[in-house]
């Protein structure tokens, strides 16, 4: 290895974030620009002084390109986005790179993302440390690359890698991108000192350009089953079927022609509604973070998380606490539920590791943090506990009486509950304060959405901590205040009702369900009512008839189908009906639809896919201009983040306020 030490000169500052350092014969380039060292302005102009230095010094024999920090490139600087392009455009730079007289050595530190990696794709030579991450996740904003990603990089890996690795925006490990021939080595400690060396031994040599490069080899049954695979995925969005289109197109067009239909199609994604809907969504995503009232507020210190309750919602929490490194405490009224409880939880990591997400070394280091137990002492150790038992007040109320007796006066206490009061749940306890609602979504060891409720007396360092466990279980978390259903079960209920208003002015659940499905939503309603099962809702609408406004509208459908046994998919009938699995219309459902009509006196009428989707929409918007009324959500954005992760709503519509807003409707 080069000893670089004795060999080093002062720093030369090229832009405000780009530096370099001469170092035996090689200029090392390094980008700083915290905390992700995004392409801006200053950054692209700061490459190309370097590189003019390096071309006009004579003692300079190559150059190595590497990133301050634990990033080498994160991608474009979003404060850029949606303005004019500024001089150097980023084509431009790799263009000057890949053409520079002398080598060009990407040193990846860290992650190389979108542009970042389209900088590494355009210099000579690739090494990367072993914990880089590479990937272009343009789609994810509904766009492509389009500064030659779609054509150097299957000039490394062949089509079939490179359409999976564009289409989808995943990230690829160091040891991936090293056996796909994105990176030429990993290194495995000294990366700078291994970059170096690599540059100096292509010092004088013929240099290895990826444009110039042909594509590798791939027969047309391999394309296209990729292309098909990407194809089936897009569920409605452009921008990775345009993806796919540009990484085939490399096998048969010139560079410099891919190339141009790169960046006419970047250009024209960059402006359409898609990719305003996904860019919504990306801003939505930090502005949750940024909560009233926490600035300067300090989370408290959590390592052990207990968790009452281990059926299925509770089994998932456990899980995702797990894998977040906490010790979690699982408690079950009995040794035998216990023991049934900690299977469940076994059961889900064996599932990981099955799948991959986890080692047999992962798996045994979990199950040592893990203690399921029916003895609810065991909680005075918890720093955190988290209820997930039966969603009746009286049972969650007791429970929370009985944990005042056993955890520390600073531990913290969260319900799980999905439409009860958590203020008369913390009102029952002796700390109303430290109380608030952490409503996960089932399955909680996979779903990313969680609403953390702040209750009316909940202390700001409370709330900040159940903001940073969130972060720390990896989910999204979104703050709401309380209400029935908080914001999501709240939209949910408002689109049920008016998917069922539908159904008496004429349409069938099928047409419904068609007409969602198409607009890009995961399930239409009705199959999601049938998912989730019939007889919860019934019960709920059962226990509130007593206080319902009799001038309200009330569609009693489904109540008829509930009397009938169609209890959804469990039962075999619902909304539809179950053969084997598959789901299949029922004519009894329209008997029984035509049946409640005629009993109102209602005349149905054709209702169009296009109307369907405007009225259940609109009805969705209009309750998430209820709740920002209320002060229940901070912001339209958090209930389309809620919708988007916790409800199917497609990401590219960019959730039913930022439709709404688009399509000009306004709050009823």
């Amino acid at each position: 290895m080069t000893d670089t030490s004795s060999a080093a000169t002062a720093t030369h500052e090229f832009s405000g974030t780009v530096r370099g350092t001469r170092t035996a014969g090689v200029l090392v380039v390094t980008i700083d620009n915290a905390p992700v060292n995004a392409l801006s302005a200053d950054v692209r102009g700061g490459l190309m002084a370097a590189l003019a230095a390096a071309e006009d010094d004579a003692e300079i024999r190559a150059v190595v390109v590497t990133g301050a920090g634990k990033t080498f490139i994160g991608g474009a600087d979003i404060k850029e986005f949606g303005k004019p392009p500024v001089e150097p455009t980023l084509p431009a730079v790799i263009d000057r790179l890949e053409a520079f007289s002398k080598p060009v050595v990407a040193a990846l530190n860290g992650a190389a993302l979108g542009g970042g990696l389209e900088v590494a794709l355009g210099c000579h030579h690739r090494i990367a440390a072993s914990s880089a991450k590479l990937g272009l996740p343009e789609v994810k904003l509904g766009i492509v690359p389009g500064a030659g990603g779609t054509q150097r990089l299957p000039r490394l890996t062949g089509i079939p890698a490179a359409i999976d690795i564009i289409s989808s925006g995943r990230m690829v490990a160091a040891t991936e991108a090293l056996s796909l021939g994105i990176v030429d080595a990993v290194a495995m400690e000294d990366l700078l000192g291994a970059a170096i060396a690599a540059a100096q031994e292509l010092a004088g040599k013929s240099l290895r350009r990826t444009a110039e490069l042909a594509v590798p080899a791939s027969s047309s049954e391999e394309n296209e089953a990729a292309a098909a695979k990407a194809r089936s995925k897009a569920k409605g969005q452009t921008s990775p079927l345009e993806a796919v289109r540009l990484v085939l197109g490399a096998e048969t067009a010139t560079f410099a022609e891919g190339l141009a239909d790169e960046r006419a199609t970047f250009l024209r994604l960059r402006d359409s509604e898609e990719a305003a809907a996904l860019r919504h969504v990306f801003f939505a995503e930090r502005a949750a973070a940024k909560v009233e009232g926490l600035e300067g507020v300090e989370p408290r210190s959590v390592t052990t998380i207990g968790v009452v309750g281990t059926g299925l919602m509770g089994s998932g929490i456990a899980v995702a606490a797990l894998d977040a490194g906490y010790t979690v405490i699982g408690i079950e009224q009995t040794s035998e539920a216990a023991d049934k409880g900690k299977e469940r939880i076994t059961a889900l990591l064996d599932r990981n590791l099955k799948s991959g997400r986890i080692d047999a070394k992962g798996k045994a280091e979990r199950l040592s943090r893990l203690i399921v137990s029916g003895n609810i002492g065991n909680l005075a150790k918890a720093d955190l506990v988290i209820e997930a038992v039966f969603d009746d007040l009286s049972v969650k109320t007791l429970l929370f009486q009985r944990l005042d007796g056993i955890v520390r006066p600073d531990a913290i206490l969260a319900t799980n509950t999905s439409y009860l009061d958590p203020d008369v749940i913390a009102a029952a306890t002796q700390h109303p304060e430290r109380v608030l609602g952490l409503h996960f979504f089932s399955p909680a060891n996979v779903m990313k959405l969680l609403e953390v409720v702040r209750c009316a007396k909940t202390l700001p360092d409370v709330l900040a901590t159940g903001l940073a466990v969130a972060k720390k279980l990896n989910k999204l978390p979104v703050v709401t205040g309380v209400c029935e259903g908080f914001i999501g079960n709240r939209i949910f209920s408002a689109y049920r009702r008016e998917a069922e208003f539908l159904l008496e002015d004429g349409a069938l659940p099928q047409d419904i369900d068609a007409a969602m499905e198409a607009y890009g939503m995961a399930m239409g309603p009705f199959a999601v009512f049938d998912l989730a099962g019939l007889e919860i809702a019934w019960a709920r609408r059962k226990r509130q008839a007593a206080t319902r406004d009799p001038a309200a509208r009330y569609v009693d459908i489904p109540d008829r189908l509930c009397e009938a046994g169609r209890f959804g998919q469990k039962s075999g009938r619902g909304w539809y009906r179950y053969v084997d699995g598959k789901r299949t219309v029922d004519p009894v459902v329209t008997e029984i639809i035509e049946a409640s009509r005629a009993a109102k006196g209602l005349t149905p009428r054709s209702i169009v896919a296009d109307e369907i989707v405007s009225r259940l929409l609109k009805a969705m918007a209009d309750e998430g201009h209820a709740l920002l009324a209320e002060g229940i959500a901070a912001r339209a954005s958090d209930i389309d983040l809620v919708m988007l992760n916790g409800y199917g709503f497609p990401a590219y519509r960019g959730g039913p306020m930022f439709a709404a807003a688009a399509a000009g409707n306004k709050p009823a």
